[in-house]
């Protein structure tokens, strides 16, 4: 009995740190660019500043993260009962770490801005999934899907306002 209470905790803290992996990913792909081609780019007076989206958005994994938690444990697991809501939740994820790789990487700011509308369509559809299960869990994602619609506004402006130059 001391044994599996002793492991309980794993599966919380591997849920709640497993967005965190892309989050660190990104991070590496965003620290150059950042300080060589973002500064490049025209963008709006209202953007936020570049020290808070690491702050914001190490909030908003760990949110989002203990909320699949709250979902797997409701569910009892990876069950059938949590295919749907587990399985956009790892969708959202996945696009949400594709995300920097095509603006900060590739600097495709109108794939980015296809790519950010289908994830911020999923995380609503993840949202609505979870609040049958936990109405907790599903207004954890509630800020980040905020932080979403703002995100998007702001890659609209920067790809409206930085047209892509034609190759020669």
């Amino acid at each position: 009995m001391y044994r599996k209470s002793s492991t309980s905790w794993l599966p919380m803290i591997g849920l709640t740190a497993l967005p965190h992996v892309g989050g660190l990913y990104g991070g590496f792909i965003t620290r150059k660019e950042v300080k060589t081609w973002y500064p490049t780019l025209n963008k709006p007076s209202w953007r936020p500043p570049n020290a808070a989206f690491p702050v914001v958005w190490t909030c908003l994994y760990t949110g989002m993260g203990y909320g699949s938690y709250m979902i797997w444990k409701e569910l009892g697991g990876f069950t059938e009962d949590a295919l749907v809501p587990l399985g956009l939740y790892g969708l959202q994820l996945a696009l949400n770490w594709g995300w920097t790789p095509i603006f900060f990487g590739a600097h495709k700011l109108k794939w980015a801005l296809v790519e950010i509308v289908f994830l911020t369509g999923t995380v609503g559809a993840t949202m609505a999934s979870w609040y049958p299960v936990s109405r907790a869990a599903s207004l954890l994602l509630a800020p980040y899907l905020s932080w979403l619609c703002l995100a998007t506004a702001l890659n609209y402006r920067i790809w409206r306002d930085n047209p892509e130059k034609k190759d020669e």
